[in-house]
């Protein structure tokens, strides 16, 4: 299947690039931009130096759904909830990797990313799609929105508690930490060298536009309450932990939550559980599209403690878009994507 990148010069646009190389089904026809037309690949990201012949081209959405069957748009918020729906329209599949059609609330996709929302028509067309939580929906979709990568692991922590109603209203807290990719390319004062090495910063304290995203996916999931969501940047390139915290007011042991884990999650060829007393560290996941998860029970404060690790840049990003596309057009969910982390 022909497939096209908008966004190809940014991050989760080069992991795209890297993953459908050697994708089986899917061939990278071509690439777009607004800003770089006529030049190489090559001239922004030498390592991609021989491999992708094709210059970057102008965006012109008639001409994109001639020449493709699917579009990645790898995009910044914004600029997709005028150009998706114009390519579905002619005719594209399109899987969005932006958020401007996560959060089906135009209100609330105002007050938290500061921009217009997208018509609500398209809103609504647009199927959100966590893959281990909604897969179904995803199956011979047009137009898939990709989650958030910080929504992505906190949900993922927190989905087998939130589907047996085991915790608490208003009890949990997520203290998240990435790294700085995850801001993309653009050149600011809090991700230069000297301000980000040997320091750790919150950021967007209870004001991240992931917080109403993971709300919105915990809700369906049967969680009512508000949460508690902190970010903070930390000086490595990639990766999220999220260390998640609940109370549990059911008399339970850790042994029990575990074993809810491992069944919840026993057929996800992307969700590793560790065993009990062991937790994942960041580079155990760097460059795939694993999502790890360890856990524990505190008997005493009846709060359970769960860390979750993505790449931000994978399954927070352009992996998990790839394993929506297999799903969206009928093929097994982890062609292309079955590659070991990179370790060291």
């Amino acid at each position: 299947m022909k497939t096209g990148i908008v966004g190809a010069t940014g991050y989760g646009g080069a992991e795209l690039l890297r993953i459908l190389q050697a994708h089986p089904e899917f061939s990278i026809t071509s690439l777009y931009t607004s800003s770089q037309k006529g030049k190489n690949i090559e001239e922004h990201y030498p390592h991609l130096t021989g491999l992708f012949p094709q210059k970057l081209e102008e965006i012109n959405p008639v001409k994109m759904a001639e020449e493709t069957d699917l579009i990645f748009l790898a995009t910044p918020s914004g600029i997709s909830s005028k150009l998706a729906p114009e390519l579905v329209e002619n005719g594209c599949s399109v899987i969005d990797l932006s958020g401007d059609f996560r959060i089906k609330n135009q209100a609330k996709y105002e007050q938290w990313y500061k921009k217009e929302a997208a018509d609500p028509f398209w809103i609504e067309e647009a199927v959100y799609s966590l893959p281990e939580l909604n897969r179904e929906k995803a199956k011979g979709a047009k137009f898939i929105s990709n989650p958030g990568c910080y929504p992505t692991a906190t949900i993922l922590g927190l989905a087998p508690l939130v589907k047996e109603n085991l915790l608490a209203e208003n009890s949990i807290i997520i203290d998240a930490k990435s790294g700085v990719s995850g801001a993309g390319q653009s050149a600011s004062l809090a991700t230069i060298y000297s301000e980000l090495n040997e320091n750790l910063k919150v950021y967007k304290v209870n004001q991240h536009q992931h917080i109403p995203e993971i709300e919105q996916m915990l809700e369906s999931l049967g969680y009512k309450s508000p949460i508690t969501f902190q970010t903070h940047l930390i000086p490595m390139t990639r990766g999220i932990m999220a260390t998640i915290y609940g109370r549990i007011d059911t008399k339970i042991t850790k042994e029990e939550i575990w074993d809810l884990y491992q069944q919840f999650y026993s057929d996800e060829p992307f969700v590793r559980l560790r065993k009990l007393g062991s937790f994942p560290t960041t580079k155990e996941v760097t460059g795939s599209n694993f999502c790890d998860i360890g856990l524990d029970f505190d008997e005493r404060t009846s709060r359970v403690t769960i860390v979750s690790v993505i790449d931000n840049l994978m399954k927070g990003a352009a992996s998990q878009a790839v394993q929506n596309a297999n799903i969206m057009f009928g093929l097994e969910e982890t062609l292309g994507l079955q590659f070991s982390p990179v370790y060291p």
